[in-house]
């Protein structure tokens, strides 16, 4: 299972971070209101643990915005407010359920599952370019039939060209998508993920430009003629 968490408190994020992958979750984060949009849109979740309080665009308009444009994917609102108003708005804005800061994990972990058992959700579909097929439910990428074994940034970084088509990404804008801002990275960092991803892809006989520069602007996946 593949949770988003978009939270700015560094304390909360690390006891959540913690606890999930210890129960062999996959948990992106996002700490702030506007890169968690932009994440929600780009990746595909199981589930998005979202804060209410953020800094650049808040809880509640960010579950509003997703709703509007059919959002399906289960929203769960984390509150420091327990009052009726605030629930109330979560619950109207369309989140599916709510947690009162400070919580308890196993029953934070309890209302996930809850969540996550109500079904009616479809299968993520395969994302494919191509010779090359990424499968977000069992999280594996193949280049004609051949199995990648990716680091989950290589994953994560395939993931965003695949979603995204012919479109451009700077190191900038994949640095704001793919990385925290406690790992520190730099635009380097990309470019290191970038020379070893096209080297995997290489290796099982994808064509070495697969993913292209271009240059001055960033980098996309190329469309053999």
């Amino acid at each position: 299972m593949k949770l988003l968490l978009v939270e700015d408190d560094e304390r909360v994020t690390e006891a959540l971070v913690e606890y999930f992958t210890d129960q062999h979750y996959l948990i992106d984060v996002a700490h702030d209101g506007q890169i968690g949009l932009q994440m929600a849109e780009t990746f595909n979740y199981n589930l998005i643990l979202l804060d209410v309080m953020l800094p650049k665009l808040d809880g509640i308009s960010i579950c509003k915005h997703l709703r509007e444009k059919g959002y399906n994917t289960p929203i769960l609102i984390l509150t420091a407010k327990d009052t009726s108003t605030d629930k109330i708005l979560g619950l109207d804005a369309g989140a599916d359920d709510y947690v009162v800061k400070p919580f308890d994990l196993e029953v934070l972990s309890a209302r996930i599952r809850a969540l996550l058992r109500r079904g009616g959700q479809s299968l993520p579909p395969v994302l494919e370019w191509e010779n090359l097929r990424l499968n977000p439910s069992s999280l594996e990428v193949t280049y004609r039939g051949q199995l990648l074994s990716l680091t989950p940034k290589e994953y994560r970084l395939l993931e965003l060209f695949l979603r995204n088509g012919r479109r451009v990404f700077s190191r900038s804008a994949i640095l704001d998508l793919l990385w925290s801002w406690e790992e520190i990275p730099t635009e380097a960092t990309v470019k290191t993920h970038i020379k070893s991803l096209r080297s995997k892809l290489k290796a099982v006989g994808a064509p070495g430009d697969l993913i292209e520069t271009v240059y001055g602007l960033g980098y996309r996946l190329k469309k053999n003629p």
